[in-house]
């Protein structure tokens, strides 16, 4: 599906990571954690092809991204960036009908399977009762939910989310990392990145650690997320261990 070669990522002259390696799999969710600024979102972009490889090369179905149009990318690949405050009042059902763009016709609208296809969406995420609402009127949480629903009416066989989780309360994170599993459960490649180990430990079938310019993994997230290595990570003490059968991570926050 796609899959990443002896890939350099960066912008502008600037390496963050070389020689990094990873491949989707259907049916599997592969969490990249990492801390800020260590190109987690650059990846991301590159794997999409928005962002030119500095090295390497990135594959979907076997065939060579750069080679792909964008529609052809699109109708494969299903991107949920990073909630950020949108530009125009849409509304909501227009912004998750959006999705459906890859699939249509040049200036050609939304037909019915279209709309049933984003109405489908937003009843998945439990948020049809905001289809009317400007997506400008919506709290940070919302517009995520958004962001995924209209992921979703893409189709697409693969699911690549910036911090899907990042804006949203507990309540909120809980349905979003459910609706993530069951979607992989339904055959769906995702590839998720993540500030919260627990997610990862959670969710994941694989997990990938970038940092320092190399990408770690893939690895079971038990095997991988260890307290040295989240140490060498991010700076701070790290404690795993076992809750209510599973396992869990935090932080060590030490007096004073």
């Amino acid at each position: 599906m796609l899959q990443a070669r002896a890939l350099s990522i960066g912008h502008r002259g600037r390496v963050l990571a070389r020689g990094l390696d990873l491949a989707l799999q259907p049916g599997r969710i592969l969490c990249l954690l990492g801390p800020n600024g260590g190109g987690k979102t650059t990846l991301l972009r590159t794997l999409l092809g928005l962002h030119p490889p500095l090295a390497g090369e990135v594959l979907l179905d076997g065939a060579p991204l750069h080679r792909l149009p964008p529609r052809a990318i699109a109708r494969r690949v299903a991107y949920v960036p990073q909630s950020a405050p949108p530009a125009f009042a849409y509304s909501v059902a227009d912004t998750v009908a959006m999705g459906r763009a890859a699939r249509l016709g040049l200036f050609a609208a939304p037909g019915p399977a279209d709309c049933a296809a984003a109405q489908a969406a937003l009843e998945r995420l439990g948020i049809a009762p905001l289809a009317a609402r400007p997506v400008t009127e919506l709290s940070g949480g919302e517009r995520q939910l958004v962001l995924i629903a209209r992921a979703l009416a893409q189709e697409a066989a693969a699911l690549v989310l910036d911090e899907p989780a990042a804006s949203l309360d507990f309540g909120n994170q809980g349905r979003v990392l459910a609706q993530l599993r069951a979607l992989a459960r339904q055959g769906l490649a995702v590839l998720m990145t993540t500030h919260h180990p627990d997610h990862a430990l959670l969710l994941g079938d694989a997990a990938l650690l970038l940092h320092g310019g190399a990408l770690h993994g893939p690895a079971p997230p038990a095997a991988l997320l260890t307290p040295a290595r989240l140490h060498a990570a991010y700076g701070v003490p790290a404690v795993v261990g076992e809750l209510g059968g599973r396992t869990v991570c935090a932080p060590v926050i030490g007096e004073g």
